[in-house]
């Protein structure tokens, strides 16, 4: 025997009802089947407007016809299906269950109230319909269908709106019933009768309940809950779109994961099976060749992963009872959940202070009131001598559940745990675990419970993690940078990384999308969107916490100080922020001090690779070496890549004023050579490693010689500028000269050296790892305590927008601080 239970997604309308009857009749080809029904989808929902409204005759009257309507198109389109179906008995079926709606409701406004035994019958109305007409389209498609009367045989307990069933007693009615194998049984869900064999029903999830129940008490040997989704995944699909669907869980993980809110599963489904040792499966009806979930006895082998799933449950109020009368006093915590338990309220979980100082325990929000008035009133007299502390109340909560049978035996998960949380910058309000150590829970803030679960699953599981770029600057290394995103993209989801632009702005306008902008049509999305503003840090704020983006990363691909102004408060919202900017690290040494405090303590990374050195890890290398217990003890360097092209022709014999043209020419040189021969971008340059380093310096610490004749006028326009440049020629000439005299060459260096920072051209021989570095290459050679004599050098190519951008698209990547279990 299968018991097989659909519920009313899969009965919606004539189509999926005879979708219902292929999946009934294959079955029966393989074993006898009981088939427990819900009402069609909609119908349940008309009814309680019809209770909540039958004061009102006008609603009453349009959720009648609502009721009728529905059934009256789906008995008209299955007989067109099915010529033979009994369209004329159903028909009077539904007009006397209409009469008798009416006849219900005439009384509730007789006796102004509404009796639970009353509701339950109306209720249960749409089941009753549902089985009548399954049982007519099996019986027209040849196969003889019985209907079992829940009322008479599910003995229910308890109220009428939320009646359990006693699994003994009706098993007991059952063993008198007459199985006969060649029919089909059905029986509507959601619906039991209690001593007098009046209407119950069975609240939440009623008829996966009334499919379990009716599984133990027939001795089934498998129950079916046929739903619209595949199956139970690892944690909420609707929250993260690579949720894993679990092909296998035990009873005890079930019961877990139903508890703390698994839509698919509810306990009261879970306990008879598990009970009676029957194995459940839960399939899609719209998928039947989907695997599913099975449900059984068995736990995973060891080397399954430890964590099995992950589930969320909202709408929580903390309570906390605390005060000196808790300590050592016998029976305070029997009082404490005796009073709850007498306001029938369930605790959904409880935590103590290893002092007995205080309990605190959740509660479902909607029970919070009546919660706090029993403990005031249980209480009354050690709150009154103050013995206790005022019951605390704290609103607005959820608790993160991870689940598995074999986290007991395994290392470290509550450690990985915490640390998603930390990531994401979520507070822990307490913490619980089973002595089973099949769960443990986490209570947090609501506002952040689908962070949680993103944050979470991307830790625990092998999963895909997300970086969600914010990209300010469209100028050549912004749009460079787009462009390597964008080829990069499909080879990076191969690694399990998802890459998405979520905005772009320019100093004008700014494009969103939380899913990600199309990067093969950003600038012309950019160019037709109307001017807004350009980058608004509200606006991105407020995008990421609607949509729960849990690694957001802000890209500055601009020189402006005001963006560099915003990157403090950026870091205190949660952002990473990397940057090609070096305004914010040249900038006031207090600013270029909170910053680092700033991403210390909301931990989140501030990554500026490309600030000296373009495409170079220069940053990194010398952080790490700092981190190991290294001194800097004296720098020399070419930081220029415009300067390292022009002095590098200079030595191929080329004049000054040729050699910078061509860089010029070439793109090799700001848009105004001027910006680049002053020396102030290597000043900047410098300025950064010395603080790195542990100089506190200032931008006016620093000697600068320009890349040019002392007595030449840099005033006036580019163009003035450009006609003068021969100018030049003879004093570099003789220089030159005197280099090759001497075997040397003219480099134009950055130098750290007994605290002291200089920027100028100086000649170096064959000896001096610059000697060789010409034609856009940058070179840094540090010596240190560990790097002497010779020194750790670090060469390569530094201008153009492509290899900056490279090292920015580096440093994005850095932001995936994620350590996924294997």
């Amino acid at each position: 025997m299968r018991v097989l239970k659909f519920g009313g997604s899969s009965l919606a309308d004539a189509e999926r009802f005879n979708q219902v009857a292929d999946i009934v009749l294959n079955t029966y080809r393989q074993s006898q089947v009981a088939v427990v029904l819900s009402a069609p989808a909609g119908i349940t929902n008309h009814l309680v407007a019809l209770i909540d409204k039958v004061d009102d005759d006008e609603q009453v009257h349009k959720s009648l016809s609502a009721f009728k309507q529905i059934f009256i198109q789906l008995f008209e389109d299955l007989q067109k299906l099915y010529p033979s179906f009994a369209l004329t008995p159903l028909q009077q079926q539904l007009a006397d269950k209409i009469q008798q709606l009416k006849h219900f409701c005439h009384g509730m406004q007789m006796l102004k109230c509404r009796p639970q035994s009353t509701q339950a019958a109306v209720l249960a109305s749409g089941e009753e319909l549902s089985v009548a007409c399954m049982k007519a389209l099996l019986q027209a498609r040849e196969r003889p269908a019985v209907i079992l009367d829940p009322r008479q045989l599910f003995a229910g307990e308890g109220e009428p709106l939320n009646a359990s069933v006693n699994i003994l007693v009706s098993r007991e009615r059952f063993a008198s019933q007459v199985i006969d194998e060649k029919h089909v049984y059905l029986m509507p869900g959601f619906t039991a009768g209690d001593a007098n064999g009046e209407t119950m029903v069975l609240g939440r999830n009623g008829s996966d309940y009334s499919a379990a129940v009716l599984a133990a008490c027939m001795d089934a040997d498998c129950c079916e809950i046929w739903t619209d989704v595949d199956g139970v995944y690892n944690c909420d699909p609707r929250l993260v779109n690579d949720a894993k669907l679990l092909s296998h869980l035990s009873y005890a993980e079930a019961m877990e994961l139903s508890y703390f809110g698994a839509k698919v599963l509810h306990p009261r489904t879970i306990a008879p099976i598990a009970q009676y040792q029957i194995p459940c499966l839960i399939k899609n009806t719209f998928k039947p060749q989907h695997q599913g979930t099975l449900i059984d006895a068995h736990q995973a082998e060891q080397s399954v992963q430890a964590v099995k799933a992950l589930s969320s449950l909202s709408n929580l109020t903390m309570l906390t009872v605390s005060g000196p009368g808790m300590k050592g006093i016998a029976g305070m915590c029997g009082r404490v959940f005796s009073c709850i338990a007498q306001q029938k309220i369930s605790v959904v979980l409880i935590t103590q202070s290893s002092s007995e100082y205080s309990i605190s325990f959740c509660v479902h929000s909607v029970d919070a009131a009546h919660a706090v008035q029993a403990l005031r009133n249980e209480f009354n007299l050690e709150l009154k001598n103050q013995l206790l502390e005022p019951v605390e109340q704290v609103d607005h909560l959820a608790i993160i559940s991870l689940i598995g049978d074999q986290m007991r035996s395994s290392k470290g998960v509550a450690a990985r745990f915490f640390t998603a949380l930390a990531q994401v910058s979520i507070n822990i309000v307490a913490i619980a675990q089973g002595s089973s150590e099949r769960s443990i829970s986490a209570v947090i803030s609501e506002d952040k419970s689908e962070e949680a679960i993103r944050a979470c699953h991307q830790n625990l599981f092998n999963s895909r993690s997300y970086i969600d770029l914010f990209v300010i600057g469209c100028g050549g290394v912004g749009r460079a940078l787009l462009e390597q995103i964008y080829a990069q993209q499909t080879h990076l989801l191969t690694q399990q990384i998802g890459l998405r632009v979520c905005g772009i702005s320019n100093s004008k306008t700014m494009i969103s999308n939380p899913n990600g902008i199309d990067l093969s049509q950003w600038r012309q999305m950019l160019s037709q969107s109307a001017p807004n503003g350009g980058f608004s840090l509200d606006d991105v704020s407020e995008m990421v916490r609607s949509y729960h983006l849990i690694n957001p990363v802000i890209v500055d691909c601009t020189s402006s100080d005001c963006v560099a102004a915003l990157y403090s408060e950026l870091l205190g919202n949660g952002f990473h922020v990397v940057t090609a900017n070096k305004k914010a690290n040249t900038g006031d040494i207090h600013y270029y001090r909170q910053l680092r405090q700033q991403a210390l303590k909301h931990r989140r990374k501030f990554l500026y690779d490309t600030n000296v050195g373009a495409g170079l890890p220069v940053i990194e290398n010398l952080q790490n070496l700092l981190k190991a217990g290294d001194q800097l003890q004296r720098f020399t360097g070419v930081l220029s890549g415009s300067l390292s092209y022009i002095f590098g022709k200079l030595d191929e014999g080329m004049s000054f004023s040729q050699a910078t043209r061509l860089a010029l020419e070439n793109g090799f040189t700001e848009p105004d050579p001027r910006d680049d021969l002053s020396g102030t971008d290597v000043a900047r340059k410098l300025l950064i490693l010395a603080r790195e380093s542990g100089l506190m310096q200032d931008l006016d610490d620093i000697e600068v010689q320009p890349a040019i004749s002392p007595d030449f006028d840099m005033s006036g326009t580019k163009e003035d500028f450009l006609s003068r440049l021969e100018q030049n020629d003879d004093f570099f000439n003789q220089w030159i000269e005197q280099a090759k005299r001497d075997n040397k060459v003219l480099r134009y260096v950055g130098e750290i050296n007994e605290g002291k920072c200089r920027v100028s051209i100086k000649a170096v021989d064959v000896s001096d790892p610059l000697y060789r570095v010409k034609d856009g290459e940058n070179a840094l050679a540090f010596y240190s305590r560990y790097y002497q004599p010779l020194p750790l050098v670090l060469r390569g190519y530094g201008a153009g927008s492509a290899v900056t951008a490279a090292g920015v698209f580096a440093d994005i990547l850095r932001t995936l601080n994620w350590k996924q279990e294997i």
